[in-house]
């Protein structure tokens, strides 16, 4: 269940890159704790550079970004569209790279490795390597990767686009079935509509170029989510309000 304390709050936000290119324009968004939204638009609308000023990997040209507990900041994961593993380590030392880096003691880390690998259903692959495992397994270890920092925001940039849909729709079971356990606060990408329909607590639409919000659909269906929604009229509705908000924002 989210709640309505603000975690984030974007004011006026324009981003402009210096080929003149206006990525975001105007953009305003709160965002409570606990909250999975997912954004859905046009290639091009900014959800990807939304996502990096966030995130704190880009700035913003004019407007306003507050943090509402600096903690959440510092307590942030970017889970890329793609894997990126080292492809000479296995999933273990992939997983435990960022402790590594914030040079967590190696007692303290093995735990936690442990406990994240256990969490995503890998537990029986810490020595593998990424060429061993599939397309669905290595996003599975960058999610790993991402939560051995024990989080409480999560960002996704469109995570699970290049995977099979028997794979995705199983990577989305298992993605609710982890923030209903944890309850982070989620900001995922996303191109279909299905899957944010699925996933999301609310799903903002977004119109092309310049990236604004023009839509703001609250997906009033609690947790669990399972296949029985997936086949429901509730859930083809939603799909439907969403494809309607997507389809005036690609002729805006």
């Amino acid at each position: 269940m989210t709640n309505d304390q603000p975690v984030i709050s974007l004011h006026d936000v324009n981003k402009v890159f210096e080929n003149g290119t206006i990525a975001l324009e105007n953009l305003n968004l709160t965002v409570n704790r606990s909250e999975f939204i997912s954004f859905v638009g046009p290639s091009g609308c900014g959800k990807s550079t939304l996502l990096r000023i966030i995130a704190g990997l880009s700035n913003v040209s004019s407007g306003t970004l507050d943090w509402y507990d600096l903690s959440d900041r510092q307590n942030l994961a970017f889970v890329f569209q793609e894997p990126a593993l080292m492809p000479w380590s296995t999933v273990r030392d992939n997983v435990k790279l960022p402790l590594r880096l914030a040079k967590i003691p190696q007692k303290e880390a093995e735990k936690t490795v442990d406990r994240t690998l256990q969490l995503v259903g890998l537990e029986n692959f810490k020595r593998a390597y990424p060429r061993q495992l599939s397309g669905g397994m290595k996003m599975r270890v960058s999610i790993a990767r991402a939560l051995s920092t024990n989080p409480t925001m999560l960002l996704l940039d469109e995570p699970f686009g290049a995977l099979d849909d028997i794979t995705r729709n199983k990577l989305n079971d298992d993605l609710l079935e982890l923030w209903s356990q944890q309850r982070w606060t989620v900001l995922f990408v996303t191109h279909n509509i299905y899957e944010a329909v699925y996933l999301s607590t609310r799903v903002i639409i977004m119109a092309a170029r310049p990236g604004r919000a023009i839509a703001d659909i609250k997906i009033d269906v609690p947790s669990p989510r399972t296949e029985e929604f997936r086949r429901s009229f509730v859930y083809s509705e939603y799909c439907q309000q969403v494809a309607d908000a997507l389809s005036k924002a690609m002729s805006s």
